[in-house]
């Protein structure tokens, strides 16, 4: 029986550009990247101001949220095994083009419906472009210069995931309590135009040179969405409502078997000399599956930490949402001095890094829930902004650092594709920890408003929600201690 040849693994053009021209491209990248990973953030802040708009339900809030992250998901890894066999640049105007577009109707929806979709449209926008941010790094960059780089990347995701609230409550301090979400998404529209001239200016042809077919595995991917959203779907629809369908969670044995489905798939495709969506084989690299499962399970606890603490500051203690978003100020600024450092440092200092970051993370986690619990309402605020700057030193040695250890041995060819399955991990453990910690919060609210006073319902309800965010933290801890004796007893 004859067999189709090898396919030829993919070429990735090599980038000749002087230090000049490979920094201004990588500002370009990390300057979208960031933009994008503030629509995580941002939004959570405007949730009371969206729910007053439209009279939207916790599951319409929820989907707001979670839906943006689903969509996100979705895309990353065919558009990431997309950009390593063709244009990275041409794929990354594109997804920043449709980005302002659905930017530019998120701000003009005139009901949740619409808003829903304009954001679930905006998701696939930013997993179109994200991997093309991580591939063009992997291409520009080589040894300690880009570990450097991955840190400025840490620093600067760092500052837009901690900033987002900030900027979201400004633009409702600015617009009102009726329209000022829409200032979020209004924002987008000249960053991102100012992004694209950019990015068509500054960056680098990147375009595949070669003779085969594009190859995107379509049965792979089919098998992959139905995975994802058959796992993630019971989550996203999880709002701590006593209307919630616990039928949902059927979902999750159909999900085991698409996944059981997809890796046979796979496995079949390579061994008949395909190149399939995701090379199983990444994962038997140690340093990217522990790097991967890390910082999955990390993005399950921090966006889920600033969607719960800003939520709490505007429920339980009544700040306005601009004060509420400023909490998190010392996070952004002393993460990015940590993750500046940690890009330097990891080539020399490797793992500990991460477990010392996480362990800060985790006695500052501590620290909020006691706060919330047993500071009194006029010190609060005082009070967990100091922790947010100790908490943001710790975050800041984790995630440039665990960027650089988990695709140190990848090579720069899979680059766009490695950094979009380590992205869906961390999409998938956004979206699955800012539902349960969201669920969490809303029954406790639920269960206690007819039995305690109000701020001690909040109260409550920001302790119990922060559960979600201790177990996160917890298990990235031990997964980078165990990746930690891994490293000593291979040397």
């Amino acid at each position: 029986m004859s067999t189709a040849p090898p396919e030829e693994p993919p070429r990735t053009q090599e980038i000749q550009l002087t230090d000049r021209h490979r920094w201004r491209a990588y500002w370009v990248c990390v300057g979208v990247a960031a933009l994008t990973i503030l629509d995580l953030s941002k939004v959570n802040v405007a949730l009371p101001s969206i729910e007053n708009a439209f009279g939207a339900g916790s599951t319409e809030l929820q989907l707001v949220v979670s839906g943006y992250v689903l969509a996100f998901g979705l895309a990353l890894v065919p558009m990431g095994r997309l950009g390593d066999q063709r244009s990275r640049r041409v794929l990354f105007i594109v997804g920043l083009s449709l980005f302002t577009v659905t930017s530019l109707a998120c701000a003009l929806a005139q009901d949740v419906t619409f808003l829903l979709v304009a954001r679930l449209i905006q998701g696939v926008a930013a997993g179109i472009q994200m991997p093309q941010v991580l591939g063009l790094i992997q291409q520009l960059f080589r040894g300690a210069e880009r570990g450097k780089a991955f840190g400025l990347f840490g620093a600067s995701i760092g500052i837009a995931t901690a900033f987002g609230p900030t900027l979201g409550g400004l633009a409702i301090a600015i617009g009102g309590p009726t329209d000022g979400w829409r200032g979020i998404f209004w924002m987008n529209v000249p960053l991102a135009l100012i992004a694209i001239a950019a990015a068509i200016w500054l960056l680098p042809a990147t375009r595949t040179k070669s003779r085969r077919k594009l190859s995107l595995d379509p049965v792979g991917i089919l098998l992959f969405g139905l995975a994802v959203i058959s796992l993630l779907w019971p989550f996203l629809f999880t709002t701590g409502s006593p209307s919630d369908d616990p039928n949902r969670w059927w979902l999750l044995v159909p999900s085991v078997l698409f996944i059981g489905a997809f890796i046979v798939w796979e496995r079949a495709y390579e061994a008949r000399g395909h190149q399939p969506l995701v090379p199983l084989g990444l994962f038997g690299v140690s340093s990217y599956r522990n790097g991967t499962v890390l910082a999955t399970a990390y993005f399950a606890a921090l966006p889920a930490l600033f969607l719960l603490t800003t939520l709490f500051l505007q429920t339980g203690v009544g700040l306005e949402p601009v004060f509420a978003g400023m909490v998190t100020i010392g996070f952004a600024l002393a993460s990015a001095l940590t993750s500046w450092f940690g890009g330097l440092w990891v080539n020399r200092i490797g793992r500990p890094l991460v477990v010392w970051g996480l362990a800060i993370m985790l006695v500052s986690t501590a620290g909020l829930v006691v706060t919330a619990l047993y500071v009194p309402s006029g010190a609060i605020i005082w009070v967990m902004a100091a922790i947010m700057i100790v908490a943001g030193a710790g975050g800041g040695l984790v995630v440039s650092p665990n960027q650089t250890l988990a695709l140190a041995n990848i090579p720069p060819k899979r680059g766009g594709l490695a950094g979009s399955v380590g992205q869906l991990g961390q999409r998938i453990g956004t979206s699955i920890g800012t539902a349960i910690a969201l669920a969490f919060f809303y029954a406790t609210v639920y269960s206690e408003t007819d039995t305690a006073p109000t701020i001690v319902v909040y109260h409550d309800a920001y302790a119990i929600g922060m559960v979600t965010v201790g177990v996160g933290l917890a298990l990235a801890f031990v997964i980078s201690l165990v990746d930690l004796t891994a490293r000593a007893k291979s040397k």
